[in-house]
């Protein structure tokens, strides 16, 4: 039997995969509750989907600290109060330190605008441009001591037009973004995942 999984979203700005979540969660599309909203961006859109979701939040203000390792000592310290199965990064713009991957591993996940291993970092979808790829979408991957290179969970295409623009792009990908976090997250929390090494094998569901 497959228990409620604890979930935890990291986000840093408006938050529409969170709010992806919040209502995958309210239609029972997966066996897991989102206890918890942390944003390092008191300022973040987010916080007022948590407000409205009436889910617990914490800010931790990345500038009120000296330094990384202090931000992410108050930050690991805040993730394991709240018991969490699952931690999703959701448009969390800081690069997740080792000791918080250890601590978690196999139980982070983030998504990323691109086919990794291509366009890996910031403005992914400015790359796949500049570029001039004809396809590129979205990844869901484990979260590793390597900045987006996680085994892979899933990931989805996406067309880009011949007059495409960083924000029409942007935005094509976000709505596949919309539908393959709270997937990936049904996954896990099913308890479907198996990681071998870099491959990751999706089980069948059991009926």
């Amino acid at each position: 039997m497959v228990t409620i999984k604890r979930i935890i979203v990291l986000g840093s700005g408006r938050g529409s995969n969170f709010q992806a979540l919040i209502d995958a969660e309210r239609k029972n599309l997966f066996p897991g509750r989102i206890i918890t909203f942390i944003t390092d961006n008191p300022n973040a859109h987010a916080i007022e989907r948590a407000r409205k979701g009436e889910i617990p939040f914490f800010i931790i203000d990345f500038s009120l600290f000296h330094n990384k390792n202090q931000y992410e000592e108050k930050l690991l310290e805040t993730m394991l109060s709240c018991a969490p199965d699952l931690i999703v990064l959701a448009g969390y713009m800081r690069i997740v330190g080792e000791k918080i991957v250890k601590q978690f591993k196999n139980h982070l996940i983030n998504i990323h605008p691109a086919l990794l291993p291509s366009f890996p970092g910031l403005n992914a979808q400015l790359q796949a441009i500049e570029y001039g790829v004809r396809i590129t979408g979205c990844t869901i991957h484990f979260v590793t001591e390597e900045m987006d290179a996680g085994p892979i969970i899933l990931q989805k295409e996406v067309y880009v037009d011949e007059n495409e623009n960083v924000e029409s792009l942007a935005e094509k990908i976000l709505a596949f973004e919309h539908k393959c976090l709270p997937y990936a997250v049904k996954l896990f929390c099913e308890d479907r995942l198996i990681i071998n090494d870099r491959h990751v094998k999706i089980l069948p569901r059991v009926s």
